[in-house]
């Protein structure tokens, strides 16, 4: 790039501000033709990023145009995109610093796993609600059950066979005969899906992008762009042919090999085998197709399945996670469309495969995740953050000094009150869980300044959990949340009208009532209400 080239670029601050007095700003991530101003050397300084053999080109493109400097250091960096590791290894995050997973997540990230959580829901709440995933058996403790399933089902059946903890098509077969199931390994046994919705008589799959910021609350997100792969061979189903994988599988990693694969850069074209998300809308929309009713459903899918793998997570996060800044994750889910385009759910990635080959995949990828990282919130420590941690002789480290807002909260026995009452409450209904607005305390001011802070910065992702229709979901979790409860309502109660809500808060975080207060109106005991006054006889 030449200097002139340079100069005409827009340039952008290299901090993003608060909505709110007292908060703190994030860092800014750029698009390739912006550039973002240089921060005092002393900030500057600060900015370093982890590299892992695992992070991909797109990560190290958008950090840089932040003027990140790569380091091997296991303590001074701030961010990193690595590998999922062992839960007991996030106790070395220090406060200030920020890692791609969350402990606990191969709950749906392994297929064996993410059947059995999905399973173990539709046991509890019914087929009506979860009845987006193919019929599912784990060998070899199911084998019995699959025997049955397999001679009732009758000679026409087909069934995909996968390891449990592969990826890119590896190790994947679909057979139709009792004598071709391997019997010496740990499988997965599904249904196959034979009656698939075909374009131009192809096979296809969706990858959906999915970000979770936060499990406690629970925040997620889906971006409104992903990507259509498609079977490199016209689709049959004759049993002649599924030793075909380039009919069968979908991946890009299988199909790529075909001498008949044809590429396509354009994020607007629908041609080749690979295709933009909104060019498949587009496609389907031309042709009568309700898209919104498709990706509604998506979104319901997304939303169930990542609350399954909810309390496993939490308790991890509890566990092995000094503060809730420090983890976030991206999931890659595969959806595919049946003849009736009732999407189903055929694997979650909890490493989504980054690789941009081509101009489609740089496109979509480049802007999910610069959009990501806007989103993802990263602040600039103060020194004694970093200094702490790396003079830590321990695993566990020493707790950093600065920047309490995003500490765990030690939270006064006034809140410890009020998350009680409204987490013990046996009959619920809208009438009551509303009142969880009417007293504010500092915490709760906090966490729901931070998430429209955060919602602020969405870019391209879209918010599907909190939302205004979130509610119904909360059933679903196997323990209630507190700051559920709250978001859940503050949503409720502002959605059509968040500036109202935006500037409250902004009323609250200028007198400083989020940093700890003893303002009677802030104060829960101090409320006459008449739910309170039952707690308190």
């Amino acid at each position: 790039m030449t200097l002139g080239t340079e100069d005409d670029r827009e340039e952008r601050p290299a901090l993003v501000p608060s909505l709110f007095p007292f908060m703190p700003p994030t860092l800014y991530f750029s698009t390739a033709n912006e550039k973002v101003e240089l921060l005092p050397v002393e900030q500057r300084r600060l900015l370093k990023w982890k590299m892992s053999t695992v992070t991909p080109n797109v990560v190290k493109n958008i950090i840089g145009r932040s003027h990140f400097k790569v380091t091997k250091s296991n303590h001074d960096w701030l961010g990193c995109w690595g590998h999922h590791m062992k839960s007991p290894g996030f106790k070395a995050i220090g406060e200030h610093q920020k890692l791609n997973h969350f402990p606990g997540t191969f709950q749906i990230g392994r297929k064996d796993r993410l059947w059995r959580n999905l399973s173990k829901m539709q046991v509890s709440f019914g087929k009506r609600e979860f009845n987006f995933f193919p019929r599912t058996f784990v060998l070899p403790h199911d084998i019995k059950l699959l025997r049955k399933a397999w001679e009732d089902g009758g000679s026409r059946q087909k069934w995909i066979i996968k390891p449990p903890a592969s990826a890119r098509g590896i190790g994947i077969q679909v057979i139709h005969k009792w004598s071709q199931m391997p019997r010496k390994r740990p499988l997965l046994v599904q249904k196959y899906l034979h009656k698939p919705y075909l374009i131009s008589g192809n096979k296809f799959d969706l990858r959906i992008y999915v970000y979770v910021t936060s499990y406690d609350p629970l925040r997620i997100y889906i971006f409104t762009d992903g990507l259509v792969r498609f079977a490199s061979c016209k689709y049959s189903s004759s049993m002649k042919t599924l030793s075909n994988k380039f009919m069968h599988l979908t991946n890009y990693s299988v199909n790529k090999k075909n001498s008949e694969y044809q590429t396509n850069s354009d994020d607007k074209a629908c041609q080749g085998h690979k295709w933009a998300l909104k060019a498949l809308w587009q496609y389907l929309g031309s042709r009568g197709i309700n898209t919104t009713l498709i990706w509604e459903k998506i979104k319901d899918i997304v939303i169930k399945t990542i609350i399954a793998s909810e309390p496993y997570v939490n308790s991890l996060l509890k566990m092995h996670v000094r503060t809730s800044y420090s983890c976030h994750e991206l999931f890659g889910f595969d959806i595919m469309l049946d003849e009736n385009l009732k999407p189903w759910i055929l694997e979650v990635n909890i490493s989504p495969s980054l690789h941009s080959n081509t101009a489609l995949d740089v496109s979509i990828k480049g802007q999910m995740i610069r959009d990501l990282l806007n989103l993802a919130g990263f602040h600039i420590p103060q020194k004694d953050d970093v200094v702490a941690t790396c003079s830590s002789t321990s695993s566990s480290g020493l707790l950093c000094s600065g920047n309490r807002e995003r500490s765990k909260p030690d939270l006064s026995a006034d809140e410890k009150v009020k998350r009680a009452f409204y987490l013990t409450q046996r009959y619920v209904d809208q009438d009551f869980l509303s009142t969880v607005l009417d007293v504010l305390t500092p915490e709760d001011i906090r966490v729901l300044a931070e998430s429209e802070d955060e919602l602020s910065r969405r870019g391209e992702f879209e918010r599907i959990f909190p939302s205004p229709t979130s509610s119904r979901y909360l059933r679903f979790f196997e323990c209630p949340r507190y700051l559920n409860i709250l978001l859940d309502q503050w949503e409720h109660k502002y959605w059509n009208n968040r500036m109202k809500g935006i500037s409250l808060l902004k009323s609250f975080c200028q007198e400083g009532i989020h940093l700890g207060t003893s303002d009677p109106a802030h104060i829960v005991r101090n409320w006459t209400g008449r739910k309170f006054k039952r707690l308190h006889k």
